[in-house]
Parts: C-alpha cells; structure tokens; sequence
C-alpha cells in the first residue's frame, strides 16, 4: 500500500482512506456484515485511514467500525467527528454545538462506540457559528493532552478560520469536500493547508457517487438517498452534470482505467498532502478505488481533465441551501 504523510510532520496513512459514512445512512439500503467484510478486506490490502463520525446512523456508524476493528486496531488509524447533535426521534434535525462543555462529552461518547482507548484523528465536524474556534479547539486540545486524542482536525473551515484554529493547537488535517465537480477548496483551502504544514482529506472525491459513471438517472437511488434531496442530483442539474461524466468516462477509457480511477487519480495528483477518502460498503468498489493508486496522470493529461471539467461547471449547489451556510465557517 503506497502511504502518505499529513503534512510534513504528521502522521503517515495509506494513500487512500476509506469514508464509512455510508455503512450506515443516507444511500440507501445497507448490512452490516457486508460493511464489516469490506471493512476486513481494507485492512486486508493495507488500508489504515477509517473516517467516521457520531452523526453517522445516527450514532451507529462508529459502533459499526468498532466492531469490525475488534482484535486488529493497531492496523487502523481512526478519525471520527463531532459537533452536529441529532435528534433520534427525528434524524432529519440537526445542530451544531462546538461549545467546549460539549467537546469532553462527545469524546467520551465516541470512545465508547468505537470501543478504544483513544482516537487518532478528531475532527470538529463543522464550526459552529456562536462558538470563536478559538474556544472550541482549545477544549479538544484538553482531549490531547489526556491521551484520549492524538491529532486534531477541522472540516469545512475557511483558510481564516483554519489558521486561528492552528495558532491555539496544531491542526493535523483539513478534511473538506473536493473532488472534480467540488473544487471549492481551490479558492485558498489548499494553499493553506500546505503553508500551514496541514494535510489535507478529500471526502466524497467521487462525486457521491456520480462520478463513476453508474448513475444514470435520479431514479436509481432509493427513496431514501440523500441525494435526492441534493441539488446536483436534481432535475436539469443531473441531466447536465451527466454530460460532464460521459466526457470523463471517454477519457478514463483513453487512459485505460475506469472514469472512477480517473477522478480519484486526479485528486491524487493535486497535492502530495491530500488523502482521499471515498466512501464505499462493497468490496468491488473498493478494490476498483484502490485501483486508481495505480493511475499516473501527466501533465498534458491533467490539462485535457481540466479543460473537459474546469472549475466551477458543475450545475447546482452541493448541499441544500441550509447545509450550505455551514460550510467555511
């Protein structure tokens, strides 16, 4: 398994993590033992990055790795979120709590899901606007100096942002949506992280999944997909952003690879500081992901992928308007 460092003198994981969100909720139909097998089969081919988070399920996802690490965490490096509060009675409501008298009790709370010791990589989840980050970092700052975490991450934080965040604790990892029709952390996220010294997670560097070329039509997704409530995924929207694909999935056949070996390759490529972390529970997937570590894009390449899919043509939003006011806090 080829390895990657976050940021000079961070950690060092596999080149590419594995996102469990998915496991549990928001596309679709999911079982567990089909989770934990394609769980078994990362660490299998030497995956070691797991991101998770306690919002997940709600509240399930982190039991499911749990699980599925039992008699094997020392091959696992775990990052896990906090700071969105769900309602079990109604999933749908969330809110954000970055106060530091939650910090302390959201830790405990996903130690003991995970069932460890520690958690290698603790994100806030996203900033939450009433709280200064100042606050909110300097009390998982506290979790570090227990030995409950060992590095600190932020999610979907302004480069502004990011940077105060650092002055108090170091930040390991920005880990912020990016991908070829997400390139959002272009405008400044990305200088920053390798300015700072920080690595930086892509998360849905798939697209949700639309970048693999499978999706051929809202139809396909389950009643209860997140994605139909995704405005990329809607109406004129999907019909477009289909055609963006299609070009892609021409030039990954030119290339000899898959269109999602092609995309993930091209995220690869933006930075010796990047671990992608595309979600999947199905072991074909996985492997065919892990396929892309072998894809070398060059440089005229890279400039024919731009030129099919600069930045900034995707058509639609990437969250509903409401989730999209918490991002780059």
């Amino acid at each position: 398994m080829q390895t990657r460092k976050l940021g000079p003198k961070g950690p060092t994981v596999s080149a590419l993590g594995l996102g469990c969100m998915g496991m549990s909720e928001f596309y679709g139909g999911h079982s567990d033992a089909e989770s934990i097998a394609t769980l078994h089969h990362a660490l299998d081919r030497g995956v070691t990055l797991f991101d998770t988070a306690d919002m997940y399920g709600p509240y399930t996802n982190e039991e499911l790795l749990g699980r599925a690490l039992e008699g094997r965490r020392s091959e696992a490096f775990i990052a896990t979120k906090f700071g969105f509060v769900r309602d079990l009675e109604n999933p749908a409501a969330r809110v954000v709590d970055g106060k530091p008298a939650r910090v302390a009790q959201a830790c405990e709370d996903s130690l003991k899901r995970l069932g460890v010791a520690h958690i290698d990589l603790y994100y806030l989840h996203r900033a939450d606007p009433q709280v200064p980050i100042e606050e909110t970092v300097g009390a998982m700052a506290e979790l570090v100096r227990a030995g409950k975490v060992r590095h600190l991450g932020l999610s979907e934080v302004s480069p502004q942002t990011l940077a105060r965040a650092h002055a108090v604790h170091p930040i390991t990892a920005l880990q912020s949506e990016y991908s070829l029709w997400t390139r959002d952390p272009e405008e400044g996220a990305l200088e920053a992280c390798e300015r700072l010294g920080i690595g930086f997670v892509p998360y849905s560097p798939l697209g949700r999944g639309f970048l693999t070329g499978a999706l051929k039509s809202p139809d396909d997704f389950a009643a209860d997909d997140y994605r139909r409530m995704s405005p990329r995924f809607q109406g004129e929207n999907f019909t477009t952003n289909l055609e963006l694909v299609e070009k892609v999935k021409t030039l990954a056949a030119d290339k000899g690879c898959s269109a999602a070996q092609l995309a993930l390759a091209w995220v690869l490529a933006q930075g010796e500081h990047i671990v992608p972390i595309p979600g999947t529970r199905r072991l074909r997937n996985l492997d065919e992901n892990l396929g892309a570590l072998e894809v070398r894009l060059t440089d005229d390449e890279l400039i024919e992928i731009d030129a099919v899919f600069p930045a900034g043509v995707s058509a639609g939003a990437r969250y509903p308007e409401g989730m999209m006011r918490l991002v780059r806090g």
